[in-house]
C-alpha cells in the first residue's frame, strides 16, 4: 500500500463542468431575478398610480365618492394601495440555492486516497475516513449500460460506502471516473489495499474482503481491455 496521496478520477469531466455551471448560473439568476422583481415593480407602480404624478386631475375629483371616480382615478385614491407583496420574491430563493449549489457540487467534488485513509470533499464539507478500520458496503444498481459487465456477475457496483466504527461519518466513493467506465486499475487497487490493510482474518470483515476481491477483478478486467 502506497503511502502517497493519490487522487483519483472521480468528478465530472471538463465539458461536464462547463455545462453544469452554466446551468447552475442561469437557474440561481432566475431565482434571483424572482427576488428583486416585487421590489422593483412595487416602487415601479407606486411611482406609475401616484396621485400626485400621473392623474393630475385627481385634487379636482378627490371630493367625489369613490363610487364615482373612474376606475384609474378611484385605484389611485385607495389609501391602502400597495404593490406586489416583497415576500412573493422568497420563492426565488430555494432556485438561488439550487444553482449555487449545483456549481459548488460540480467545482469541488473530489476524493484523495491517503493511505489508507479516503478524504471525500463535496460541496459544502470534506470528510475522511480511515478504509482499514471502516465498515464498508457496495452500493449498486440491478441495470447495465452497453458494455459495462459486473466481473462477478452480479449488481453493477457504482460507489463504496465507508463508515466509520462509530457510525457517526459516512463517505461515498464512486467508482467511476469522468467520462470512464470505471475507475483506472491503480486506483481500484489502491482502494482493495487500503480497505483490508490490517483487516483480521477471524471473518468479521467478510464483506470487506469482498468488495476488495471485487474491485481487483475489475483492476483486471479494465487491464485487459
Amino acid at each position: 500500500m502506497t503511502n502517497r496521496e493519490l487522487r483519483l478520477s472521480v468528478g465530472a469531466s471538463p465539458g461536464q463542468r462547463v455545462v453544469a455551471v452554466v446551468a447552475g448560473v442561469l437557474v440561481a439568476a432566475i431565482g434571483a431575478a424572482f427576488v428583486v422583481l416585487p421590489l422593483v415593480a412595487d416602487g415601479l407602480l407606486r411611482r406609475l398610480t401616484g396621485p400626485g404624478d400621473a392623474f393630475a386631475s385627481y385634487e379636482e375629483a378627490r371630493d367625489l365618492p369613490p363610487g364615482l371616480l373612474p376606475p384609474g382615478l378611484r385605484d389611485s385614491a385607495d389609501p391602502n394601495q400597495s404593490g406586489p407583496s416583497p415576500l412573493i420574491g422568497l420563492c426565488g430563493l430555494p432556485f438561488v440555492l439550487l444553482g449555487l449549489y449545483l456549481v459548488l457540487r460540480v467545482l469541488r467534488t473530489a476524493v484523495w486516497l491517503d493511505g489508507s485513509r479516503a478524504r471525500v470533499r463535496g460541496a459544502l464539507r470534506t470528510r475522511t475516513v480511515d478504509l482499514a478500520t471502516a465498515r464498508i458496503e457496495a452500493g449498486g444498481t440491478s441495470y447495465r449500460k452497453a458494455g459495462d459487465v459486473d466481473p462477478a456477475g452480479g449488481p453493477q457496483m457504482r460507489a463504496i460506502l465507508a463508515t466509520d466504527p462509530a457510525g457517526t461519518r459516512g463517505v461515498t466513493i464512486p467508482l467511476r471516473g469522468m467520462g470512464l467506465p470505471s475507475l483506472p486499475p491503480t486506483e481500484l487497487r489502491a482502494l482493495a489495499e487500503a480497505m483490508t490493510a490490517g483487516r483480521g482474518g477471524d471473518g468479521r470483515d467478510d464483506d470487506t474482503r469482498a468488495v476488495a476481491d471485487h474491485l481487483r477483478r475489475l483492476a483486471e478486467r479494465r487491464w485487459t481491455d
